[in-house]
């Protein structure tokens, strides 16, 4: 499974729908999986944004936190919160609220799906298949690709629901109250405010 790496950007004018679902997506498996460059912190610091919906006001607020944020005081961040020593404090993984552990029944679910999707996790990522980052880059490659047989609405759909959707406002509860996220607090709400908006639009379609 490969990670997005590159600087992305929340929305311009002259995208479509589909298109700036999956830069979300990708930004935000770029954000949860590891610290971002000061480059991707100026990228988000750039960006428009405008609207009063819950989602636009995450996503203000984010490009308000980047416009301030250095990138060694959000990587010790980072570690702080997803790293660390032992347990971390925050864990990154859906097996862990779905059973209580890592690597448990719902990865080993997850990875048949992922193999019926045609997706395989490469050699040089060393968490597992469950991490938010690798979840959220599934989604934009399920958005961004133009293989019609696996790459549609329902199997986004499945697979979001499948997933993520049963942990993920879990995992943001817990990064919301921690009192060490400072940068990551507004990631977490942009987060939820988006997997808010995906469940609202899958239900309606």
């Amino acid at each position: 499974m490969t990670k997005t790496t590159h600087p992305l950007v929340f929305e311009r004018q002259d995208q479509g729908e589909e298109t700036a679902r999956a830069d979300l997506y990708g930004l935000l498996a770029t954000l949860f999986y590891a610290p971002p460059s000061q480059a991707l912190l100026d990228t988000i610091a750039s960006a428009q944004s405008e609207g009063d919906g819950v989602l636009e006001r995450a996503w203000a607020d984010l490009v308000i936190a980047c416009k301030t944020a250095n990138a060694e005081v959000v990587r010790d961040e980072y570690e702080s919160l997803f790293l660390g020593v032992g347990k971390p404090e925050v864990m990154l993984y859906g097996s862990y609220y779905l059973s209580g552990f890592l690597m448990e029944k719902p990865l080993a679910a997850l990875r048949t799906d992922l193999s019926m999707l045609g997706i395989e996790r490469v050699q040089s990522v060393v968490e597992s298949e469950d991490h938010i980052a690798s979840l959220c880059e599934v989604m934009r490659y399920l958005i961004a690709s133009d293989d019609v047989l696996h790459a549609n609405l329902a199997t986004q759909q499945t697979f979001f629901s499948d997933h993520m959707q049963a942990w993920v406002d879990d995992l943001c509860n817990a990064l919301e109250v921690h009192p060490v996220a400072v940068f990551y607090l507004p990631v977490s709400r942009l987060a939820r405010a988006y997997f808010a908006v995906e469940m609202q639009a899958f239900d309606m379609g």
